[in-house]
């Protein structure tokens, strides 16, 4: 199976006519959206190390392009799954997005289908997931499943019934993370209608208008709407806390249960050592992404693109070994892809894009990192992203080094 794109891009809003990077976005939406709204898509767990982390890691690895080599064939096209997508990368699963761009995750999977790349629907979405699968048959869905077993099959029964073929469990929150970045920015779930909240929409009508009352106008209060079987909790509800509490029971047993119950292919997302990764991979899992959940949960945890080397290593092409974290530039994915990812995603460059520009904007920020990654694969010598190989890259600077065997 092959995902089309024919190279242009969608006609961008005026708006965007000055987003020349995916950096761009992320300016743009911090004057676009209220803090609280912003401070949650953007901030991380505790210090933000990990969010530093993801950035710097890329820092640290420069090319060594090859010269007088013919170019002129070069195609970034990837298969993953039997499916040939565009380029190398997709979006990843952001929560809340209907929060920050009207109909978030909706607009994400349309981009997602016209522009050719996977897409990871969150677990925390406000819209039903039988409203994105119907608009993109090949999204994916990312699974925070609950502790009770009954309940967990029970999900797992619906986005089968709803036609998804591509479950991806998330396997790094048995408990909520310390996020104070949200408590300082006037951020909390359930939501709360403060002052704050009210002034910076006061000040941001674009949003106001656009967003938040367009949603309540159309589509009423938004809910939880995939926390389980039936519909969650609405943003304002104090059973919020509870839908989403710890998850602390769960297990490499309650894997192998869902293994059995869902027939379709199975991801496991948060993996961020070769054990695990081994372990993913001898019960039965068909891709890892490693992730440290854009530095969300343990603050501290390596960079991904640290202990890349050692779980590919370790998994050996057998399956794919997916990426997330800090991915911003063409130059960032190459990299991942030459010490051995299989493919990568993104997820809050995506979103600021959607807050912005809707689909045309998610599909501006998909041609800004295609063109990228063609420009520079023609830069460093190569036609075809099979090409790739770790001899291309030389550590620039040396620093604490993760274990990955640890």
């Amino acid at each position: 199976m092959s995902v089309k794109y024919d190279g242009t891009p969608a006609t961008a809003p005026r708006r965007l006519r000055n987003i020349l990077a995916l950096d761009d976005f992320e300016v743009a939406a911090r004057r676009h959206l209220p803090r609280p709204v912003f401070g949650y898509v953007s901030g991380a767990a505790e210090t933000n190390a990990s969010l530093h982390d993801n950035r710097a890691a890329f820092a640290e690895f420069g090319f060594l392009p090859r010269a007088l080599i013919d170019v002129s064939k070069r195609s970034q096209k990837r298969e993953l799954f039997g499916t040939t997508y565009a380029a190398p990368f997709g979006i990843a699963p952001v929560g809340l997005s209907a929060l920050s761009a009207y109909r978030g995750d909706l607009v994400l999977a349309q981009a997602a289908a016209a522009s050719g790349m996977p897409m990871i629907m969150s677990g925390t979405s406000l819209i039903r997931l039988e409203e994105i699968v119907a608009a993109n048959p090949q999204a994916w869905f990312q699974a925070y499943v609950p502790g009770e077993e009954r309940w967990m099959l029970a999900l797992v029964d619906r986005v089968a019934q709803a036609g998804f073929g591509t479950l991806v469990l998330t396997v790094d929150t048995p408990v909520m993370a310390n996020r104070e970045n949200n408590i300082r920015n006037g951020f909390s779930t359930p939501m709360r209608p403060t002052p704050r909240l009210f002034w910076d929409g006061m000040v941001r009508p674009r949003w106001s208008i656009g967003t938040f009352l367009r949603t309540i106008v159309r589509h009423g209060m938004p809910h939880f709407e995939n926390a389980s079987v039936e519909r969650g909790s609405a943003i304002l509800s104090r059973n919020v806390v509870r839908q989403f509490g710890p998850k602390d029971r769960l297990s490499w047993d309650h894997f192998d249960l869902i293994r059995k119950r869902w027939k379709g292919r199975f991801i496991v997302k948060g993996i961020m050592t070769r054990e695990d990764a081994r372990i993913a991979l001898d019960r039965g899992a068909d891709g890892v992404i490693l992730s440290n959940h854009g530095g969300r949960q343990l603050d501290g945890t390596a960079s991904p693109l640290r202990v890349l080397p050692a779980v590919a290593e370790e998994i050996g092409g057998r399956i794919p070994v997916m990426i997330d974290g800090g991915f911003r530039r063409g130059t960032d994915v190459l990299k991942a892809l030459a010490l051995g990812a299989s493919f990568v995603f993104l997820g809050r460059p995506f979103i600021y894009a959607a807050a912005i520009g809707g689909e045309p904007g998610v599909r501006h920020a998909f041609s800004i990192l295609h063109d990228e990654i063609d420009r520079n694969m023609a830069l460093l010598g190569i036609n075809t992203l099979d090409e790739l190989h770790p001899r291309m890259l030389i550590r620039l600077a040396r620093s604490a080094e993760t274990d990955a065997s640890a």
